[in-house]
């Protein structure tokens, strides 16, 4: 078989037209194709084969559609794409609605696929260097464990295929594995590849030992939750209780408190061997520090990279779609594309400066809603009156000042009192067809530099794949589960610190809300809020909610005269009134079916032993 590695084999172009004019003139291989038994003999080779492996993450979770507008954290601005499909709950094995190529089952199959070819090689191979088999080898089985582990927390038990097929075979067909081998599986590839990365130096954006370790702790973590303790799943929802095949979604016996043991025993694994950042505090950091240090660790730059175990990295050079985040997300205002805006739900999440809860009864809160907020609400959202970067060129005479415009104000130039509608609005005079329905834009994971105008530059922001504070998060649920809130309290505080928040008291029933908070608020848009509500079994009163936005009215306060809008509340008195969004643009819908995807009609066919998932027949 020939494996077809032309950009790889570019550099021996030459050696091989010189070797074209000795005797063998005969050989008639191509020259822009290098035979796998080449490969496998070759150092340099067999490490371009594995780096080709790393592809399958995709942008990460930075595609133009996020995960996140499929949660109570954005709604996905922009028409079609199969986002409503999942959100309203119309999602069936002919249409799946959106799914990305992270999330693809015949896609992970294919870097499965890879992965086996370079396992199967790699452990007959007759590379001498043992040092760099171990580390070809190790990155290999993190990598098929990273991919399986994507279908299973989606998907449920799968196919496990440990070697590459052939032509010939007696048969492709393979049936679904149980959750529990499935889970054991992908555990074993994670300690196998812990064991040949360990004391290995691997450059940024390649598996390691403690990202072995890191995936290990949320694959256990996952395993350990509600969804997937049959019992527990059966009682809580009819669709999984008439299901008779459960064992494909969920452990139908052993002890779940032992499973939260493993997940706890794996996570301290993470925290024992490294420090992530700005840990070991005692005490709130200033709210300035607070709102940097958040910032930092969102951009994994000047210290903030320390949290980050495993990212996708992408560089201006190479013009990437993952590097268009300010683009994908930012205010039409500046001439960006408004992707996935946040919810009023998510904002509201967001504690005061003091930790207490923010809350629209509150008179004082109703009136000035983004005053006093925790740090991370101002390093993770653009809201009315935020400051942010220059307007282009052509637009600043109209906000001269770099804020966030996301009302509807009175101006009164020449003393006639007229309506300016904000420039970041759907109404405005900027790609008003590209402004957010909510009232708000993404800010995290958007570099705030001037110099970086995001819809002509690709800036390089990495996609966290794990971060230390996940690690952490996971230690703390699987202590509250054990009952070990002393623990738990201590490790969260740690994370709260960091962003200038007081320590959190709470206990029982209470810790667990406070916990679950702060994970959904520490973790926003990265790929965690969609599979935490499924597996805490809370999506009917979380996804399913109906999303809200804002509306925002500024009034001039008598004698107060103002020729071009800036926000500015000596001179403007501000309305803020929250609504469910039309129904029309999104009407979200949970039903118990969409705890997981639905395997598509085409891979049915293809495969007669597959059964489909609950709720899909």
């Amino acid at each position: 078989m020939k494996n077809n590695l032309k950009n790889i084999v570019a550099a021996l172009s030459i050696g091989l037209v010189m070797a074209s004019c000795n005797n063998d003139f005969l050989n008639v291989d191509p020259l822009g194709e290098i035979s796998e038994s080449a490969v496998w003999t070759d150092p340099a080779l067999a490490e371009a084969f594995v780096t080709g492996i790393y592809q399958g993450f995709g942008n990460g979770g930075f595609d133009e559609q996020m995960l996140a507008s499929l949660t109570d954290e954005s709604i996905f601005t922009h028409p079609g794409r199969g986002i409503t499909t999942i959100t309203e709950a119309r999602s069936n094995p002919a249409d799946i609605g959106w799914v990305n190529n992270t999330i693809s089952w015949g896609n992970m199959y294919s870097y499965i696929r890879r992965a086996n070819i370079a396992i199967s090689n790699l452990s007959e191979t007759e590379i001498d260097d043992q040092a760099t088999v171990d580390r070809l080898l190790g990155e290999a089985k993190f990598m098929r464990a990273y991919y399986y582990q994507q279908l299973a927390r989606y998907y449920g038990g799968v196919p496990l295929v440990d070697r590459p097929y052939d032509l010939g075979e007696e048969t492709y067909e393979a049936p679904r594995n149980t959750w529990e081998e499935t889970i054991d599986f992908i555990v074993a590839d994670l300690d196998d590849a812990a064991s040949l990365l360990a004391g290995k130096s691997m450059a940024s954006g390649r598996a390691t030992e403690l990202a072995a370790l890191a995936l290990k702790s949320r694959v256990l973590l996952y395993a350990a939750s509600d969804l997937h303790d049959a019992p527990t799943a059966q009682g809580n929802s009819s669709v999984l209780a008439g299901f008779s095949n459960i064992e494909l979604v969920a452990y139908t016996s052993g002890s779940q408190t032992e499973r939260w043991q493993k997940a706890q025993a794996a996570a301290k694994a993470v925290l024992d061997k490294a420090s992530g950042a700005n840990y070991g505090l005692s005490a709130p950091v200033s709210q300035e520090e607070g709102i940097q240090n958040y910032i930092n660790t969102s951009l994994s730059r000047n210290g903030g990279e320390a949290d980050l175990i495993l990212g996708r990295y992408f560089i201006s050079a190479k013009r990437e779609n993952g590097g268009r985040q300010g683009l994908f997300n930012g205010p039409n205002g500046y001439n960006n594309w408004a992707g996935n805006t946040p919810v009023q739900l998510l904002v509201d999440d967001y504690q005061m400066m003091d930790g207490s809860d923010f809350d629209w009864d509150n008179p004082e809160h109703a009136a000035a809603p983004y005053e006093n907020r925790e740090a991370r609400f101002y390093a993770s959202f653009l809201y009315e009156g935020a400051q942010w970067k220059p307007r282009s060129t052509a637009n600043q005479a109209k906000d001269p000042l770099g804020q966030i415009q996301t009302g509807t104000y009175e101006v009164n130039p020449g003393g006639t009192v007229q309506t300016h509608f904000g420039l970041d609005t759907r109404n405005s005079s900027i790609e008003d067809w590209n402004g957010s329905y909510t009232g708000y834009y993404m800010r995290k994971f958007i570099d705030p530099d001037p110099a970086i105008v995001d819809q002509n530059t690709w800036q390089e922001v990495p996609w966290p794949v794990l971060r230390y504070t996940e690690a952490v998060l996971n230690y703390v649920e699987a202590s509250i589960e054990l009952g070990q809130e002393d623990e738990a309290r201590n490790w969260l505080n740690q994370i709260r610190y960091r962003v200038a928040l007081p320590a959190i008291t709470a206990t029982g029933e209470d810790l667990v809300e406070a916990y679950r908070n702060e994970r959904r608020v520490e973790m926003a848009y990265e790929e965690q809020r969609y599979h935490d509500a499924r597996r805490w079994m809370i999506a009917a009163e979380t996804l399913g909610r109906k999303a809200n936005i804002i509306s925002i009215t500024g009034t001039l306060k008598p004698g107060a005269s103002v020729s071009i809008y800036r926000h500015d509340p000596e001179v403007y008195d501000y309305d803020y009134s929250v609504f469910p969004i039309d129904p029309g643009k999104e009407n979200r819908t949970w039903l118990d079916k969409m705890y997981f995807i639905p395997i598509h009609r085409d891979e049915i066919n293809r495969n007669s032993n597959l059964i489909q998932n609950p709720g899909f027949d």
